[in-house]
């Protein structure tokens, strides 16, 4: 339960806790947060062969990146995709990124545990509608480059939380090689996407899979709560609002939004948002009447159906929600199951093809840790919602 003020509240991520009670338009304190000292040893490097990455089969790439370029152009058109072998390389292309996933992933958790031993730690192999969705956004993109096919998280308390371990990587003598650093932070993304990225490229024990990229995103407890109602928002519109596309008035609230999350972090605006209190604010009303968003966030939300087929050992999770009849259904899968849930994903993407439900592989500590990292699958924006009235009080 995250307390914002004396007379409201937060309890969007259950079992999240928050060191102290925090003060309206107060950030967070690290002080008195657990002390952390920073590893300047690259844990990546090490590449331990515990018993559960040796006993896993994983998937290396069987095609050239020319091929897999071809199959990228052939998602556009369902016959040539379909009729040849297109499905088969992507699936192959992205699950080759499994084994650095899992060792890039590996590292963050150790790196920022010390920091914030409750921290959320999370990834997810892209799926095809999304990776369709940027191949059309950027006609130049190239399937063999895309940088986020793999892509692991870490969600912290606060912006200084970021800082630091964004430093812890900075000074690491990691050997995979850090291709690109994205701070959205410092450089908020006009949509209002804060959070900060890190580009790497597998450079291991295991050749075959070098060069192979994976992102690490690092984000506050806040830019996650947003990025969460921003997602769950974008599947019951359907509209990609993620991405900066669709109903314009919604794009401008989260716009807002992003600027008045960041005044609470101490941290730079969106651009093209007031930065004055009684602008922003004035805005804010303007567009939560308009938009009727405490009503809509609390509907998305009641009477979600969640269908569980776990496992005791249960390490992947394929989640597919349907936003239409508010039914997810939650499918585990052991350490040692990850190619029989990745070919489960294929189908459940081969199945549900333009309609609007949505689905996604993902790998978490346990399911209790799965509605912290993925809330909008459970269509969770309590977080956001209780911002929002703090922003328009």
């Amino acid at each position: 339960m995250v307390y914002l003020n004396n007379s409201s509240f937060v309890d969007g991520i259950a079992d999240f806790p928050l060191p102290r009670l925090l003060k309206r338009k107060d950030s967070i304190d690290d002080k008195l947060l657990a002390p952390t000292e920073f590893f300047e040893k690259a844990f990546e490097n090490e590449e331990p062969e515990n018993i559960n990455m040796a006993e896993r089969e994983w998937a290396v790439p069987k095609f050239s990146k020319a091929k897999v370029d071809k199959a990228g152009t052939d998602l556009f058109s369902e016959d040539l995709f379909y009729s040849g072998n297109s499905l088969e390389i992507i699936d192959n292309w992205r699950s080759a990124h499994n084994y650095p996933l899992n060792i890039l992933q590996d590292g963050l958790r150790k790196r920022a545990k010390p920091i914030y031993n409750d921290c959320i730690i999370s990834q997810r192999i892209k799926r095809l509608s999304s990776i369709t969705a940027k191949l059309r956004r950027f006609q130049s993109m190239r399937l063999s480059v895309m940088q986020d096919i793999g892509g692991c998280r870490a969600v912290l308390i606060s912006v200084k939380q970021v800082e630091k371990l964004v430093q812890n990587y900075k000074k690491s003598d990691i050997k995979h090689k850090l291709q690109q650093e994205d701070d959205y932070i410092k450089n908020p993304k006009p949509s209002g996407y804060r959070g900060v990225h890190l580009i790497y490229r597998y450079n291991g024990r295991k050749s075959e899979y070098n060069g192979l990229k994976i992102e690490i995103q690092i984000r506050s407890l806040f830019q996650h709560a947003w990025a969460t109602a921003v997602e769950t928002v974008g599947m019951f519109i359907q509209q990609a609002l993620k991405s900066s596309q669709g109903h314009q008035d919604w794009l401008r609230f989260f716009a807002l939004m992003g600027t008045a999350i960041a005044k609470r972090e101490k941290s730079n605006p969106v651009p093209g948002t007031p930065t004055e209190d009684s602008l922003l604010k004035s805005e804010l009303i303007e567009y939560s009447k308009k938009l009727d968003v405490e009503n809509h966030l609390h509907a998305y939300g009641e009477a979600l159906q969640e269908l569980e087929k776990l496992q005791d050992d249960a390490h992947y999770f394929l989640l597919t929600l349907d936003p239409s009849t508010k039914k997810l259904e939650i499918v585990g899968y052991s350490d040692k199951e990850l190619q029989k849930a990745s070919d489960a994903y294929l189908t459940v993407e081969k199945q549900i093809k333009g309609s609007s439900k949505d689905a996604v592989l993902v790998s978490v500590d346990s399911i209790a840790t799965l509605r912290k990292a993925y809330p909008n699958y459970f269509l969770d924006t309590k977080m956001f919602a209780d911002l929002v009235k703090e922003a328009i009080a």
